[in-house]
């Protein structure tokens, strides 16, 4: 199975992203939901903490004494986060071979490298975020990925900073997208197309803006 990891944001912690644990783990990846070192590290290091949770879950399947062994497809890997935890994921994809990256309501402040990613890309961003405001994070972010790069971005319609987070309204649809994007890039199964490309994503009223590079 491909592994994906999973990072908070800021000041936050691994209950503010748990949720993608189960939903993501119910559809057939490895996954790992985790803490940072400190609350207040920042992107480029959350960068490197979501690497290390991903090499230690290969590390897990390598050894015979544990859960997932023999499991995990080490040449399928995933990552996402929230908020500084997505100024990671981005960060990552630039620095790692990833087959999909998803990152949530991103903050990256200073100068980037995300002209460089290949890495399958989908951003989610939430209208009314003023801690990382679409204008200044997640569009430009999607604008700078390169359009040879198979990307994806979808605004939750009303959503402040926290829109992707447990126990939020948006889980459903939110968790819809999000293992299509991980089924149709980490499996390779082109049968998520449908669901990425073609319909018209913003009759769905919870999403106030979609844009993507299909075909895929």
């Amino acid at each position: 199975m491909g592994a994906i990891a999973v990072i908070p944001g800021y000041v936050s912690y691994e209950r503010s992203i748990k949720w993608w644990g189960p939903r993501l783990a119910s559809w057939g990846f490895v996954v790992i939901t985790t803490d940072t070192n400190t609350i207040y590290d920042q992107p480029d290091s959350r960068a490197d903490q979501l690497s290390a949770a991903l090499d230690y879950v290969i590390s897990q399947s390598n050894s015979s004494r544990s859960p997932i062994y023999g499991m995990v497809d080490a040449n399928r890997l995933g990552a996402m986060g929230w908020s500084m935890g997505g100024g990671g994921t981005l960060k990552l994809s630039t620095e790692r071979e990833l087959k999909a990256a998803i990152p949530q309501a991103p903050y990256y402040a200073g100068f980037n490298p995300f002209d460089e990613i290949t890495t399958p890309t989908l951003i989610i961003a939430c209208e009314l975020d003023v801690v990382a405001p679409v204008a200044q994070h997640a569009s430009p972010f999607y604008r700078e990925i390169p359009g040879s790069t198979a990307k994806a971005f979808l605004e939750i319609n009303g959503g402040d900073h926290f829109c992707a987070n447990s126990g939020y309204p948006d889980e459903d649809i939110l968790g819809k997208y999000g293992i299509a994007w991980m089924k149709r890039f980490i499996d390779e199964d082109r049968r998520y197309d449908q669901f990425l490309c073609g319909p018209n994503h913003e009759a769905d009223r919870s999403i106030s803006e979609y844009r993507d590079t299909c075909n895929y």
